[in-house]
């Protein structure tokens, strides 16, 4: 767990508990809002994936809170791989800040545990449509080295 400075913002693993503020915070934009089902209760596709990713040591579901209140969720995904001579990369997915909360501390602490964890890259996907992440994480020092490619498996 970890307070960030006087502003009482703590990061630290999620709760089973705190699955409808996340999906909630997921649905929150105009792409989260068309893959999201934010209902009560929620749908138990949530709880198995919760549950299969507190399972997993690789895998790590982050909340930001203040006051109690989640504000900022990301998951955090160690990826071990042959190649770099074995090294340990660092992957963030579905990363969601409120609007009143944007700032650098969560991203802050992503890459200092990634570092921790002994990672030696961390990566993350964007949708190209998010221009104004893309400058954040260009702020943070990402580099857009890549061209990323995804298939949809869905059977629907």
């Amino acid at each position: 767990m970890t307070r960030t400075g006087t502003n009482d913002l703590e990061i630290r693993p999620a709760v089973a508990g705190e699955l409808p503020a996340i999906v909630c915070l997921l649905a929150d934009d105009a792409l989260g809002a068309q893959r999201e089902r934010v209902e009560d209760p929620l749908p138990a596709c949530y709880a198995e994936a919760f549950a299969e990713i507190a399972a997993d040591p690789h895998q790590e579901l982050i909340v930001a809170a203040r006051g109690g209140t989640v504000v900022g969720c990301l998951q955090l995904t160690f990826i071990p791989g042959l190649s770099r001579q074995g090294a340990l990369r660092a992957q963030i997915e579905s990363v969601r800040v409120a609007a009143s909360e944007r700032g650098r501390a969560l991203f802050e602490w992503a890459i200092a545990r990634a570092r921790t964890r002994g990672a030696v890259l961390m990566q993350l996907t964007t949708d190209k449509s998010r221009a104004q992440a893309h400058r954040f994480y260009e702020q943070l020092g990402f580099v857009a080295s890549h061209e990323g490619m995804k298939l949809s498996l869905d059977p629907g």
